[in-house]
């Protein structure tokens, strides 16, 4: 049994204001649904204060926007779009589409068929989030998606310069300075000057997530995100203030966002926490980082790393960051997990910002059945089937037919029964005869 030197405060149980959310969501839905561009306008004024002639912004406007970036920014945006779509575009070379013959003239085959349209959401609000733009929208046209629709809030009143540009260099098809639940529902149900997306992806506030989780089925969604959470797996050979560092760099996210330690070394655990104490009064995000380490922080002592890597599966975190002397036996180890960041070079804010693996994960112990968004996200995987041997036909629809009446289901059967009668003329007058019949 873990020793804890720190427990979750007990405030963070539940959010509170969950009902709250869910009817304020489903009420901004309707209202979009029912009311289009008003609705979307009257939303944006109440909860951002910002009601431009036109949300969509025009391509002179967007490159006027971009021109004023300053040009190591802009050169970073593509350093770390580079890599994103490097990868992205080793996972799509992954996917094979193929064809084979399964009997004599049947032949099953395999489609990767990007969606239609896709809807970028990129969280702002408070900070401008570029990584968000470079893990949706990026992904999306590597994948092959024909039109991406990005939307993103102002910051304070005014639009987020860096933000566009790294929606623009990424290839969004529009770009809308819209945020909130109103973008989202605007994206999905379309307006009259929005159209409609296939798939929504995208990080967000509760409110936003709460949006896609109403509106999945009449679109579909990369997956429910909920707050940031960080677990970190660390021997005796980890530095403590590099664990430390680590964990406040996740849990800044947001005052619900969990940072777990699990240790074998009880003397490094108190080293970290300490550190964390040192550490927060001059972090200029202490607001939500403080909230975060009070509320969701958690250390464990164990006994062994193999206890380590058993208890972290059991939180299926969003990531996990291995700090010990072997680090890629976690690799072996492990499988419960949104992305795992192996060793000391390496950290969850690189896969945040720069290192090109998608940083749109599942948290909330989703990583037990689903991973990230990635390049398969935006193809819909289909199949197609052809039957050119009739002796083949034949030979199916006798099966089916049989198959087919002891589930009951004569249609189905007498579908088999014409195939069959290729080469039975009497069972294609029977056939004939009992649908006449009936």
């Amino acid at each position: 049994m873990p020793t804890t030197l720190k427990h979750p405060s007990g405030k963070a149980a539940e959010h509170a204001g969950r009902q709250e959310v869910e009817s304020t969501v489903r009420a901004v839905i309707e209202d979009v649904r029912r009311e289009g561009d008003r609705a979307v306008r009257r939303c944006s004024e109440r909860f951002d204060r910002w009601s431009p002639e036109n949300f969509r912004l025009s391509r002179e406007r967007i490159e006027e926007i971009v021109a004023g970036v300053p040009a190591q920014v802009l050169d970073d945006i593509r350093f770390v779009q580079r890599q994103v779509r490097t990868f992205a575009e080793h996972q799509l070379a992954s996917l094979g589409e193929f064809e084979v013959e399964t009997l004599p003239g049947v032949r099953l085959g395999q489609r990767n068929i990007p969606v239609a349209a896709a809807g970028a959401y990129i969280p702002g609000g408070r900070f401008p989030l570029l990584a968000s733009a470079h893990m949706t929208i990026v992904t999306a046209k590597t994948a092959g998606v024909a039109r991406v629709a990005a939307a993103t809030p102002p910051i304070r009143g005014e639009i987020p310069s860096a933000t566009i540009a790294a929606m623009h260099l990424a290839g969004a098809d529009e770009i809308y300075v819209l945020g909130g639940v109103q973008a989202v529902a605007a994206l999905a149900v379309g307006t009259e000057t929005i159209r409609p997306v296939n798939l929504l992806a995208g990080p967000g506030n509760a409110y936003v997530a709460e949006a896609k989780r109403q509106l999945f089925g009449e679109v579909g969604i990369d997956l429910f995100a909920g707050p940031t959470e960080i677990l970190i797996v660390a021997d005796d050979s980890a530095d403590p203030f590099t664990v430390a560092v680590d964990l406040l760099s996740q849990a800044e996210h947001g005052p619900d966002s969990p940072a777990v330690l699990l240790t074998t070394s009880e003397p490094l655990a108190r080293e970290v926490i300490g550190h964390v104490e040192a550490l927060l009064p001059g972090m200029p995000t202490r607001d939500f980082a403080e909230a975060a380490w009070r509320d969701h922080g958690e250390v464990h002592v164990v006994a062994s790393l193999s206890e380590a890597y058993e208890l972290a599966d059991s939180y299926a975190s969003e990531h996990v960051q291995i700090l010990t002397r072997e680090p890629r036996e976690a690799l072996a180890r492990m499988r419960e997990f949104g992305a795992l960041f192996l060793g000391s070079g390496t950290c969850v804010s690189y896969g945040d910002k720069v290192i090109g693996t998608n940083h749109v994960l599942p948290t909330r112990g989703a990583a037990r059945y689903t991973g990230g968004l990635w390049v398969g996200k935006y193809l819909k995987t289909v199949t197609y089937q052809e039957v050119t041997d009739p002796a083949t036909s034949a030979r199916l629809g006798e099966v089916c037919g049989r198959a087919a009446r002891v589930e009951h289901f004569e249609g189905h059967a007498r579908s088999g029964d014409l195939r069959a009668a290729a080469f039975d003329r009497g069972a294609l007058g029977w056939a004939r005869e009992a649908g006449a019949a009936s």
